[in-house]
């Protein structure tokens, strides 16, 4: 009786491998970006209730980032730069560093929270910074105006 198609040989076996490899990196990959997509989310949810903005606007794509926009006190039209690219680069980095600020944080926390966004945003959001006002805000005009003197 031939029962060789009942054990697979040694190439079969190496195949197999491969693939229950693969799978586990891709389902360890998967739950590791799930789980910084959390941390982000609970960051900005709470960084948005400081700021006396909705919390629920962390999850809905585009509109957080006009939140975002707002609570820096930049122009909510800035969401075209987003869509820029190379553009979107810069103006995120620019972006991050007014939530610092708007946050009572340097510009050293702005550049942390443009490169390491998980960690710097729970740290804004669940740590002891409180909102201050819109970092990038015009400054109100004089009080009264008096002309030039000649």
């Amino acid at each position: 009786m031939n029962t060789s198609f009942l054990m697979p040989g040694p190439l079969a076996l190496q195949r197999g491998g491969e693939e229950a490899a693969y799978g586990l990196f891709a389902g360890c990959y998967t739950i590791f970006i799930l789980v910084l997509a959390a941390m982000v989310i609970a960051g900005w949810w709470k960084m948005f209730s400081k700021a006396g903005q909705p919390g629920w606007a962390a999850i809905v794509p585009i509109y957080n980032l006009i939140v975002y926009l707002r609570l820096t006190g930049r122009p909510e039209w800035w969401i075209v730069f987003y869509l820029i690219p190379f553009a979107n680069i810069v103006v995120h980095l620019i972006v991050s560093i007014d939530a610092a600020k708007s946050f009572g944080q340097g510009t050293g926390f702005g550049v942390g929270l443009f490169l390491l966004a998980p960690v710097f945003v729970l740290i804004l959001g669940f740590g002891s910074a409180q909102y201050v006002g819109p970092a990038a805000a015009v400054p109100a005009p004089p009080a009264t105006w008096q002309p030039p003197r000649a």
